[in-house]
């Protein structure tokens, strides 16, 4: 049977399958078939090869796609960040359960998306970004800027201040990635013009006015007629929203107010004592001194050669300044610090506290007053040091700060109690989490109650919004259990259970028969209004005077000459539709109706359209307005080539991983 089985894998057939099963593991890999790894993207953006931009994405031309993914990790930090801006633009009304929608995750991933896509796009054309274009952007950064000038220290102590820590190379390289990802779009943006021709049609349009007279429709007849209950129940129908029930809920709530709390006991004089020694920094200042210093950089990865030529030019530097030479203008002339270079490297004074690199620290509080010193090598090269000046540490006693202590030791106190009290409510809470009675007599708070409240009707602590929010959440809904606390003020939680809730529901017809009533009544004189002020705008149009109409009914009648685009006084919609009628022919005006609410129509004519005198624009005037349209119509054409660009690449989204 062995032999048999060797002479069937050992033909043509055998060879021919062998073939075949090669192909795929060659374009695809083994783990493709044995299912190992697990995903860590939430979206990939996959450009056909270079040399064929309209390849199918089939197999197995698929395998020479280029792909972008954008991973998980990367997609949480940036809904992350998105969180934090929300939540500091709305303050006490954001919700966080709230934020957590597939609207703003799709929002966000869409953002990086679009970079992915943008990355693909400027490595496929070619796109390249010199050192020059990327110390500049770096150079440009606030953050990293000392009065205005780019400070090399600043910068590095920022670096290492980022959790994970980046080394200047690897923010190098993502300023590179950030500045080649937004070179098409942003050039794109920065070729939109504006031609003269627009411009002027623009301007004439923006300053023409209108001469226009107006009269105000008296409001029809109060409507009296019957109802029939057909009516009624037609109207409910296609309004049930205006008659809902609003969904509400009743709780028992423990208010934890520091300012209730007994007063605690004023603190001895060893407290505060102790508190004086403990923070005793507060009250005494450090010695100070001022460096002026010239460096010549050198990283610390550099090679020994690099380091050698470094240190003996320091070396020399320091020579020169030993023996009289000035040294703001060797510093001038010589080091490479921008941020005090200009200076003639003297820097802002320091303390001993670490706010230096500790070798440059070491060397300038071992120095005297007018002592040269160098070379002082550390992490960014060679410093050449020049003590300027020592400026001598102060203090206050206890005795002078005796008061402020006692203040600040009382508040302590008080939020130490207030901490406590939180915290064996937490404690008892957790141990019955359905009641709030046994909890709250545990530590001697009385549990209120409120309700039923809609999310309008809240009065007192419970209208906070964060408040608001939890007795209205499905969690606590549901489940019946006390919330954490929920932090009012400084100094003041409250912790809620919710014990009965109502969902929104439609009022039965019979509630809301006379609402209903009245809403269709109001219907109908609203409609009759219209039709009147309909009527009235044809009269104009076939040539009747609007003045002489609005004399002859003895209604108001206004006329304003040369109105003016967003004319204050005028209701935006009334503006909006006065200047949105056509031009008048001949002597025939222009008629239309404004609808002001509540029944009332307005009826316009406008006899007289006037562009606007572009003499009258002023260079600085027109430039601005160039700018504006430029930066519009740019935004427009970069928002349109993502798009196209998109469309050429292939985008997966895997929502299971949001």
């Amino acid at each position: 049977m062995l032999q048999k089985l060797r002479d069937k894998t050992s033909g043509w057939i055998a060879t021919l399958i062998l073939g075949l099963l090669i192909i795929p593991f060659a374009f695809f890999g083994v783990e493709e078939y044995m299912g190992g790894g697990s995903r860590n993207d939430v979206a990939t953006v996959e450009a056909p090869p270079s040399w064929w931009q309209s390849a199918p994405h089939w197999w197995p031309v698929s395998k020479f796609w280029q792909v972008k993914e954008v991973t998980i990790d990367e997609f949480r930090t940036a809904f992350e960040n998105a969180r934090q801006e929300a939540r500091q633009q709305q303050g006490e009304n954001f919700d966080a359960r709230g934020f957590e929608t597939v609207e703003n995750k799709r929002r966000v991933l869409e953002r990086l998306i679009n970079e992915r896509v943008l990355a693909l796009a400027s490595n496929r054309a070619g796109v390249t970004v010199g050192a020059a274009s990327v110390r500049q952007a770096i150079a440009g950064e606030q953050a990293f800027q000392v009065d205005g000038k780019f400070n090399n220290e600043r910068y590095l102590l920022m670096l290492q201040s980022l959790n994970p820590r980046v080394t200047p190379a690897q923010f190098e390289q993502q300023q590179r990635d950030r500045l080649q990802m937004i070179v098409l779009p942003e050039g794109i943006a920065s070729s939109d013009f504006v031609t003269t021709g627009e411009m002027d049609r623009l301007l004439k349009l923006l300053a023409q006015t209108r001469d226009v007279g107006i009269t105000l429709l008296p409001p029809p007849a109060a409507d009296t007629t019957p109802v029939s209950d057909a009516d009624i129940q037609k109207w409910y129908d296609s309004h049930k929203a205006d008659y809902q029930q609003p969904e509400s809920v009743s709780v028992e709530y423990v208010d934890i107010d520091s300012a209730n709390l007994p007063a605690s006991t004023p603190a001895d004089e060893a407290t505060l004592r102790k508190r004086y020694e403990d923070e005793k920094s507060r009250f005494v200042t450090a010695e100070q001194r001022v460096v002026s210093h010239i460096l010549i950089a050198a990283p610390a990865d550099a090679d020994a050669a690099t380091l050698k030529k470094a240190e003996a030019k320091a070396t020399a530097l320091t020579a020169q300044a030993k023996q009289g030479g000035d040294f703001a203008a060797l510093a001038r002339a010589n080091s490479e610090d921008p941020g005090s270079k200009d200076a003639g490297g003297q820097l802002p004074a320091f303390a001993k506290d670490g706010s230096m690199v500790k070798p440059f620290e070491d060397a300038a509080f071992a120095m005297q007053a007018g002592e040269v010193r160098g070379p002082v090598k550390s992490d960014f090269g060679y410093h050449v040091l020049k003590l300027d000046q020592i400026q001598a540490g102060g203090g206050k006693s206890f005795e002078e700060v005796r008061d402020e202590l006692a203040r600040e030791q009382a508040t302590a106190d008080g939020e130490r109690a207030f901490n406590d009290i939180a915290g064996r409510l937490v404690n008892e809470v957790v141990k019955n989490p359905t009641e709030l009675a046994p909890a709250a007599k545990a530590v001697g708070l009385p549990v209120q109650q409120a309700g039923p409240f809609s999310r309008e009707q809240a009065a007192g602590v419970l209208a906070n919004p964060a408040v608001l929010r939890a007795a209205f959440s499905e969690s606590l809904v549901e489940d019946g259990t006390a919330s954490d606390p929920i932090e009012i003020s400084p100094g003041r939680s409250v912790v809620i259970r919710v014990t009965d809730h109502n969902p929104a529901a439609p009022r039965p017809l019979a509630q809301v028969r006379d609402a209903v009533i009245a809403a269709v009544r109001a219907d109908r004189q609203n409609k009759a209004a219209e039709v009147a002020a309909d009527a009235l705008v044809a009269r104009v149009a076939k040539g009747e005077s609007l003045k002489d109409i609005a004399t002859a009914a003895q209604q108001p009648y206004n006329e304003m000459p040369e109105m003016q685009r967003g004319m204050p006084g005028l209701p935006p919609a009334a503006n909006e539709a006065i200047f949105a009628v056509p031009r008048p022919v001949g002597d025939k005006p222009s008629a239309g109706r404004i609808a002001l609410g509540n029944g009332a129509y307005a009826v316009f004519a406008v006899s007289k359209v006037s562009d606007g005198d572009l003499s009258k624009v002023t260079p600085e005037q027109r430039e601005g307005l160039k700018q504006q349209l430029n930066q519009l119509g740019g935004g427009v054409a970069s928002e349109a080539y993502i798009e196209a660009v998109r469309k050429q690449f292939k985008v997966t989204v895997f929502e299971d991983r949001l």
